[in-house]
């Protein structure tokens, strides 16, 4: 469609230079382009690196936390990298 409607507005711009269906292909180009990004938008399912980066450091957080209150850090460290993983199969199911 996107495609569709830039040939379009050359051809009519080119072919008789008719402002009726340049405007036309114009505006459809426009919508197919706001349905593509909309759809972009709505099933993007990929987080942004910062939230990835601001959980790690409230995990870290927690883990040194824990750690001061006596548990044991590599006990607790392979707690997270089992979850880690679980999570990551989990995820690879559903994708």
């Amino acid at each position: 469609m996107w495609v569709g409607g830039i040939v379009g507005m050359i051809v009519s711009s080119v072919n008789g230079n008719n402002n009726g269906w340049v405007a036309t292909c114009g505006v459809l180009t426009a919508l197919a382009t706001l349905s593509l990004l909309s759809a972009t938008a709505a099933t993007r399912r990929d987080r942004l690196d910062v939230f990835e980066e601001a959980d790690a450091e409230r995990l870290e957080e927690h883990v040194q936390q824990l750690v001061a209150q006596g548990a044991d850090e590599q006990a607790v460290r392979t707690l997270v990298r089992e979850a880690l993983r679980l999570g990551r199969k989990r995820d690879a199911v559903r994708g």
